[in-house]
């Protein structure tokens, strides 16, 4: 753009120094150049387009509900809403349900049971209760064993009394011709009730060195 203080000077209207600042201040208030023009007119013409192009795209779409009835628009919604609603519960249990089951196969082996059919029957009692699970873990199933345990001892394998069996076992081995019993050191040492091994211990103190 020409300088506007030369135009002036050539039209015969000079400006004093001391005022051209103020001039120029008041003068770019109002007028603009040919350049700011055109960007602002531009700017007005993109946003007259955008607008023409959405109105002329909303008339197709209107175009195409022609002959339809609302309120059955609106039945379809609700129809397809509630499939949604109904679809996205229905994932929502079998993922509670099959991480209830991964749980359930990890903490049931820490039971011992009498039989397998016995454990079948407890794992069934366990589902039915209602218990939930989180972070891996079925909460409220150790007391729910418990109670299962006081309800019905004979599915689940008495470890205590198992192991009383198994060390009184261990002293009824037949006797060698010597005399003596075939038990050894290491078999005394692996008795778990500590009573048993020591009276174990001092029936054979030859193999202790006493």
């Amino acid at each position: 753009m020409a300088d506007i203080f030369e135009l002036l000077k050539d039209a015969g209207v000079e400006i004093p120094a001391d005022k051209k600042d103020a001039f120029n201040r008041e003068f770019r208030k109002t007028y603009k150049s040919e350049g700011e023009v055109s960007k602002v007119t531009g700017n007005l013409e993109s946003d007259r387009d955008a607008w023409k192009k959405r109105a002329e795209d909303a008339e197709t779409t209107l175009k195409t509900f022609d002959g339809i009835d609302p309120a059955k628009i609106q039945a379809e919604v609700e129809t397809w809403k509630q499939k949604a609603e109904t679809a996205e519960k229905d994932y929502a249990a079998k993922l509670a349900e099959r991480d209830f089951e991964d749980a359930l196969k990890e903490e049931i082996g820490q039971y011992k049971f009498t039989s397998e059919a016995a454990k079948k029957s407890i794992m069934a009692d366990i589902r039915a209760a209602g218990l939930k699970c989180k972070e891996g873990k079925i909460l409220g199933l150790s007391d729910l064993i418990t109670q299962m345990k006081e309800k019905d001892s004979s599915a689940f394998v008495d470890e205590q009394q198992q192991s009383l069996e198994q060390n009184r076992a261990r002293f009824t081995k037949p006797l060698n011709p010597g005399g003596g019993t075939k038990l050894t050191k290491k078999d005394i040492m692996d008795i778990k009730d500590a009573g048993e091994r020591q009276k174990a211990i001092m029936e054979n103190r030859e193999l202790f060195g006493y």
